[in-house]
């Protein structure tokens, strides 16, 4: 992985994989907007004393005036890229009516100071100064203002601020992650769609799957995961080389990081587990230490095929907000850091041919521009077993909230190696495998961010394996499934020389999916690492959060190994046997759904009509001003149904008309009116009606 990460074009190559770069290139229509690059000088930190330069990109579409102002979206980079990675997404929006702020993140594209991994004390605080910016509260360094954003009268805690905008949030992983941190300290923000993103970022590093006290977070260390910290350290250091000239100081002591980070990535990777000083430190840095504070509209959006940030992630930030009354959903979408979304899942900037570009347009359009339909506040997840062509949607399926089902399934541990639905056919059994020394692997599953091409592989005498017979039916898994069960091994004592390492027993659990030729799937090649802190008490561990089908014929497989590839391990090694019998047998509990019964087929509020296949061609138009009146006009308002669509100034733009999409229309016919403003003063309304499948009369 290392060797991958040699230039600057390399790091654009990783980023690829990563799936930071969040959207494709921009569409080929012309824009009715305009784009001007700015820099904001902003204060942070926890006694607002250090001072940063961030970059910006602000799109203006040409209807947004002082008279008629538009809503805004605030949207910024994942880790190691910049606010050009956004273009895409901000050019559609803009072209609907929205006016975009991208902004390059700290330590990233053109910003100054140093990273500080999306803590609230600094990109918080750097972010809610961009906000007033948008609300009119404070100027660009340029001297720039804007007074055509829209206002609200009062924050989301019911208080009247000045400069307070409009505006939401969208952006994927560091970009995710950055909304909470706005809007837990700027009760401004309307609503925040996080895609891809972490709850406690202590957890994505460092995970222990096992022994949580709270959502994912656990109060024994987890195990360290080497090659996605190798990674995002590489990342960070070059962006801080990359601006060397401009700031040195970013270089020291720790490149381009906040100081504490490098003291965490160091000792996390040499003893397997950061200290507790250094957990908290991550953790302040992430939603789970402030979740209380996020009360507005929040669209979360997880990936199946991610192993930096996986899908229990999502779900310990949903069940909190959801319990505390915020409005929440959740997606779980097929693609992620590990993997690429799936056709027709993920284009932005194609809401009318993509699941999600139309569910986060209908989020925005309802609460920032008021449309009246409210979007589903559901659990929606993609399945890779529905087969469709073009748009992903019907392969979503949908349940009220999460999770799809109430009671999971158990199978129980039976004998040294199996499983069984049969409770009273348990037998007498114990599994075992061996640990290996200095956090040595004995098993592949990835090489993160980088390759999951390679078969999985497990060392003999390293891994145990409890398997089903083959299914008499296709079974299928949506939800977090969790194991309990019983172990015997050694307590651990520190390797000599190794100060703060850590002596919990490390252990790995899989599921895996094995055809009847032997073949092993490992769904998206995401695993569960967990750290015991007591082997001799029953132990409860959450495996991977999964979406998939096992299909008949095929075994369902526990594996728990020793070692990964991926992580770093026990230090000490030893024996581990894990026990079962009658009076107390393990359990693994699968959350297996019934497709009709436990859940929707599909979203009905983000499934096109029945019927507008044939005349979708026929709800995209261009209208203009009548020809008689063209060289009189000074300007025009366009509304369909009374909703303004557009605004026409200038003798160029007035002669292009103005683009109508009649998106979510379900009438048999719409308005169209033009009030165009002649030269001499004098208004001039023109109507015209259309049917949507029919075309224009």
């Amino acid at each position: 992985m290392r060797k991958s990460v040699r230039s600057r074009r390399s790091v654009a190559g990783v980023l690829a994989v990563l799936g930071l770069g969040l959207l494709p290139a921009a569409p080929a229509a012309a824009e009715d907007f305009s784009v001007k690059t700015l820099h904001f000088a902003t204060v942070v930190g926890p006694d607002d004393d250090v001072k940063c330069d961030v970059i910006g990109d602000l799109y203006r579409p040409a209807s947004a005036t002082r008279a008629t102002p538009a809503p805004a979206i605030l949207t910024t980079n994942g880790f190691g890229g910049s606010k050009n990675d956004q273009a895409s997404f901000a050019k559609f929006y803009a072209s609907q009516g929205y006016v975009v702020l991208s902004y390059s993140g700290l330590g990233f594209g053109g910003s100054g100071c140093k990273i500080t991994l999306d803590d609230r004390d600094y990109d918080g605080k750097a972010g809610s100064q961009l906000v007033s910016f948008l609300g009119g509260g404070k100027a660009a360094t340029d001297g720039t203002t804007v007074d055509y954003v829209k206002r609200d009268a009062q924050g989301a805690d019911g208080v009247r601020r000045d400069a307070d905008p409009r505006v939401g949030m969208l952006g994927g992983s560091y970009g995710g992650q950055i909304q909470f941190a706005i809007a837990g300290i700027d009760p401004r923000v309307d609503t925040i769609i996080p895609i891809i993103t972490w709850n406690d970022l202590s957890y994505s590093l460092m995970p222990n799957n096992a022994d949580t006290t709270r959502g994912v977070s656990s109060d024994t260390p987890g195990v360290t995961k080497v090659e996605w910290g190798a990674l995002f350290s590489t990342l960070g250091i070059v962006d801080g080389v990359t601006a060397l000239q401009n700031d040195p100081s970013r270089l020291l002591p720790c490149p381009n990081f906040e100081d504490r980070v490098c003291s965490a990535l160091v000792q996390a990777g040499v003893t397997g587990a950061p200290s507790d000083a250094q957990i908290a430190f991550l953790r302040h840095a992430s939603v789970v230490s402030f979740a209380d504070r996020i009360r507005i509209p929040t669209m979360l959006v997880q990936g199946q095929g991610d192993t930096l940030f996986n899908l229990r992630e999502s779900v310990a930030t949903y069940d909190t907000l959801r319990k505390q009354g915020t409005p929440v959903k959740l997606v779980w979408q097929f693609g992620g850091h590990s993997g690429p979304a799936a056709k027709g899942e993920a284009d932005l900037t194609k809401p009318d041919s993509s699941y999600e570009g139309r569910t986060f347009l209908d989020w925005f359009d309802h609460y920032l521009k008021d449309a009246p339909k409210a979007p589903s506040l559901d659990f929606t997840f993609f399945r890779d077993w529905v087969t469709y062509t073009g748009d992903a949607t019907a392969a979503y399926g949908r349940a009220p909230a999460y999770p799809a089902v109430a009671a999971p399934e158990p199978l129980y541990l039976t004998g040294a190696n199996g499983l069984t639905t049969d409770v009273a056919g348990v037998k007498d059994g114990a599994a075992s495998l061996l640990t290996t020394a200095a956090g040595a692997p004995t098993s592949y599953t990835e090489t993160s961010a980088i390759d999951q091409k390679q078969p999985v592989s497990d060392v003999p005498g390293t891994t145990a394996r409890f398997e089903t017979p083959p299914l008499g039916t296709d079974t299928d898994v949506v939800g977090v499934p969790s194991a309990d069960l019983r172990l015997d091994a050694p307590v651990q004592s520190s390797p000599a020389g190794q100060v703060g390492a850590p002596t919990e027993l490390a252990l790995f659990f899989k599921l895996y999916d094995v055809a009847p030729d032997g073949g092993i799937t490992l769904t998206h090649r995401v695993i569960s690492p967990v750290r015991i802190a007591n082997p001799g008490v029953p132990v409860h561990v959450d495996l991977p959060g999964l979406v998939h089908r096992f299909p008949k014929g095929h075994r369902i497989v526990l594996a728990v190994s020793g070692g990964d590839a991926a992580y770093r391990g026990n230090d000490v090694p030893g024996p581990v046997r894990i026990l079962t019998s009658p009076s107390r047998p393990g359990v693994l509990k699968l959350p297996v759904v019934a497709e009709g019964r436990d859940y929707g087929k599909v979203v009905p509020a983000a499934v096109p009509a029945t019927g507008t296949k044939a005349c979708a061609s026929r709800r995209r138009f261009t209208v203009h001003v009548r020809s008689a009146l063209a060289g009189r006009v000074r300007s025009a308002v366009v509304t369909v149904d009374g909703r303004r669509v557009a605004t026409l100034r200038g003798a160029a733009r007035i002669r292009r008309g103005a683009t109508v999409a009649l998106r979510r229309v379900k009438a048999a016919r719409v308005t169209v009116r033009i009030v165009a403003t002649l030269t001499s003063g004098r208004k001039v309304t023109d109507t015209r009606r259309y049917n949507p499948c029919a075309g224009k009369r």
